[in-house]
């Protein structure tokens, strides 16, 4: 893991700061992606693929949507998120609907049955992260409550 140096020390020049600052980026984006792909494995049903379950996400978040916005939050191709709409309709965990204001485009919602997929799978998650964290020392759980505090600051941007 890096160190990086204190910032009242002024023995350490800006170069050596930025060195210390890129070793601390490389490790943080590692360990935070071992976590991710950690946290993904715990889902719910294994006919789920990550792209599935992030769409469900998004609507458990931010309510109906078309298959183009869908796309357009998840970086996708419009023919490659009707493709995954249609599954996910065809599993019983999205409705498609119609467009009140344009009829040739649907708008796709959460089942009862994506909406519990959503909840389970959290609470999946939630309980193996709490598992973990509580053989951490509280001192350790401390530190990682201000650490989750300035993630969600450069998260931000």
């Amino acid at each position: 893991m890096t160190t990086l140096p204190a910032t009242t020390d002024s023995s350490v020049g800006p170069a050596a700061a930025s060195v210390a600052t890129s070793a601390l980026s490389g490790d943080l984006r590692s360990a935070l992606g071992r976590l991710h792909r950690r946290l993904r494995a715990e889902r719910g049903d294994a006919h789920l693929s990550d792209p599935m379950f992030s769409v469900l996400v998004l609507l458990d978040r931010d309510g109906p949507a078309t298959p183009g916005q869908l796309a357009e939050v998840e970086g996708v191709q419009p023919p490659t998120m009707t493709r995954t709409v249609g599954c996910l309709a065809e599993l019983g965990l999205v409705h498609k609907g119609e467009n009140p204001t344009d009829g040739r485009q649907v708008v796709v919602s959460l089942t009862p049955a994506g909406a519990d997929e959503v909840a389970q799978t959290r609470r999946r998650r939630n309980a193996w992260l709490t598992a973990q964290l509580d053989r951490l020392t509280e001192e350790e759980r401390e530190l990682l409550a201000r650490a989750a505090q300035v993630l969600g600051r450069v998260a931000a941007g």
